[in-house]
């Protein structure tokens, strides 16, 4: 049986003065995001794109979903194996192709998470866990480009 949730959120955004474009054009994309019960959260176009780079963009929220959903996912799958996991750190990177005709796409995302495990036994499945927590991700199982994973034990 099939399980299915809704996530709800709010955009807004709304023409400012004409006094505010000619001293401010960033403020063009940017806008705002609203989540029940949740702070909002402040978004713009990334610098490249002529954003505000203070605020978050659309990619950088992306690839923090991965990133987290990642982690979470994973953590479940040591738990299920007995692993006892003390840290977790991730660098990640997203690569994004823009077209000629300026539409463009994230084409990769390659995560680097940094793992310390309290079993140094356990390090070969802690390694192999993390295609287990790709397949299981439910943000990576909504993306159509692959993401690549460098994992690192540390005992």
């Amino acid at each position: 049986m099939v399980i299915k949730h809704l996530f709800k959120a709010a955009l807004n955004w709304e023409v400012k003065s004409e006094e505010a474009y000619a001293t401010q054009p960033r403020s063009l994309k940017s806008h705002g995001v609203s989540i029940e019960g949740k702070p909002d959260l402040e978004i713009s176009a990334a610098k490249a794109f002529k954003g505000d780079p203070a605020l978050h963009n659309p990619e950088d929220l992306l690839l923090s979903s991965l990133m987290s959903c990642h982690m979470m996912s994973y953590l479940y799958c040591c738990t299920k194996n007995n692993i006892d996991v003390v840290a977790y750190s991730d660098q990640a990177e997203a690569v994004l192709e823009v077209s000629p005709n300026g539409s463009g796409r994230l084409v990769k995302v390659i995560l680097n998470p940094v793992v310390t495990i309290s079993n140094p036994g356990m390090k070969a499945l802690a390694i192999a866990l993390h295609q287990e927590a790709n397949q299981l991700c439910f943000i990576a199982n909504s993306c159509n480009f692959p993401v690549e994973h460098n994992p690192r034990i540390v005992e």
